[in-house]
């Protein structure tokens, strides 16, 4: 299904639709501050091993993102941080990056890595915002497939033909952005740049 849901206004029928969809171990692609990604429950096996399949990789080796609407969820999936990391969480958030942290107990299984730790966002994007906030938990979150067609990175319309038949919904909200989000580890005593991207991390870390 190809879903318009408003970028401002994200209609509540429709985020609802969204978040049945994933309750019942679903499979979506949805905007966020950066590039489009490919989403599920965090708490449902399939649904993340349809992905890894999607993708085309191991799940235990995969780099899978939580999706949070704030940071109310970090002490849940994150060992707790200190204060300095703490302030450089809630100074870049909302926005376009990717904390990497320790990850605490509640962390489901099929999604810690080896090194026991998950990669945190909170996209300023009100689609997916409105999804987290009505799922009630993190959604989990992956980059989509590449290849050289790089117009289907951005627009909806174009993943919908080349993946409406391997995932639930793609939602429309507005052409996507090209860039990713920048990564920043935050594991180690001092914050370390993995991969830069849409956020201006010399701001953070410089």
């Amino acid at each position: 299904m190809l879903l318009s849901i408003h970028p401002d206004n994200p209609q509540a029928r429709n985020i609802k639709m969204v978040v049945e969809c994933l309750q019942d171990g679903g499979v979506i692609i949805y905007p966020t501050d950066t590039i489009y990604g490919i989403g599920c429950n965090i708490f449902n096996a399939d649904a993340i091993a349809r992905i890894a399949r999607i993708k085309k990789i191991d799940p235990k080796k995969a780099q899978f993102s939580f999706i949070c609407s704030d940071l109310s969820h970090l002490s849940d999936f994150a060992k707790s941080v200190d204060t300095p990391i703490f302030r450089l969480l809630k100074s870049a958030l909302p926005g376009a990056y990717t904390f990497i942290l320790e990850a605490s107990r509640q962390v489901p299984k099929q999604l810690k890595t080896k090194k026991d730790t998950v990669g945190i966002r909170v996209p300023d994007n009100k689609i997916c915002q409105s999804i987290v906030t009505e799922l009630g938990h993190p959604l989990m979150s992956a980059s989509l497939p590449m290849d050289d067609e790089i117009e289907y990175y951005t627009d909806p319309e174009l993943m919908y033909e080349k993946f409406g038949n391997v995932v639930d919904i793609v939602i429309d909200g507005g052409i996507g952005q090209i860039l990713s989000s920048t990564v920043i580890d935050c594991t180690s005593s001092a914050p370390v740049l993995i991969r830069e991207g849409a956020g201006e991390w010399e701001k953070l870390i410089g």
